[in-house]
């Protein structure tokens, strides 16, 4: 039986959100997956939100209602995995540390806007990164704040050029994790659904969605 995966978009356009998650339907799908694709948090109101094996939030900002929230964590928990890039999964709902718990991270700021700067592998041997080498990358340079119990897979390191203080600070970008019996994948790449002509960007987030789903 194909596995199910939802995808949800929405949020700030600037992200291009409804093509992203077009591009991460259209993936899922080359990988056998049944897709349900809809705009808004009210798909995560589902009541059988839990028989998904994988959720994907494509929604920057936005506001949440806590019966959304507290289901779609619920379903996490029991096993459904989650998956998401950049701002739309790690700038998705300000105002809810409880999903920011679940999610590992929230973005704080991209000092520079978009800029060039570099994706260190810091787990070669790990399935999601393997076969990639360390690769230059122009987007938003993520600055998040994040749980210390994630399994970081590519980190970046920051300057002083766009704001002083944080030069040599080394930030994940691509990480996993468990939030109950749910796994979680996150990466800071992709700003916008052109990012996923990078193909370094494109299989992690590819082979990390897969990763998270359950089973």
């Amino acid at each position: 039986m194909a596995k199910k995966a939802l995808i949800a978009w929405g949020g700030w356009e600037g992200h291009t959100p409804q093509r992203s998650a077009t591009v991460v339907r259209d993936m899922l799908e080359r990988n056998g997956y049944t897709v349900t694709l809809g705009e808004g948090t009210g798909m995560f109101a589902d009541p059988e939100l839990n028989s998904f094996d994988l959720i994907v939030p494509v929604i920057t900002m936005s506001k949440i209602e806590k019966s959304e929230l507290q289901n779609l964590t619920r379903a996490v928990r029991q096993g459904t995995g989650l998956g998401g890039f950049h701002g739309t999964m790690g700038d998705s709902f300000r105002n809810e540390p409880d999903y920011q718990f679940m999610t590992g991270g929230q973005w704080v700021a991209h000092p520079g806007d978009i800029i060039d700067y570099r994706v260190v592998i810091t787990k070669p041997d790990d399935p999601i990164t393997r076969g990639i080498s360390d690769f230059a990358h122009r987007s938003e340079q993520y600055y998040m704040h994040v749980d210390p119990s994630n399994e970081v897979l590519a980190t970046t390191t920051f300057t002083d050029e766009h704001f002083p203080g944080i030069g040599g600070v080394d930030m994940p970008v691509v990480w996993k994790r468990r939030h109950g019996a749910g796994k979680v994948f996150y990466s800071s790449l992709g700003h916008t659904a052109d990012e996923f002509a990078v193909p370094e960007m494109a299989v992690i987030v590819e082979r990390g969605l897969l990763w998270a789903a359950r089973g």
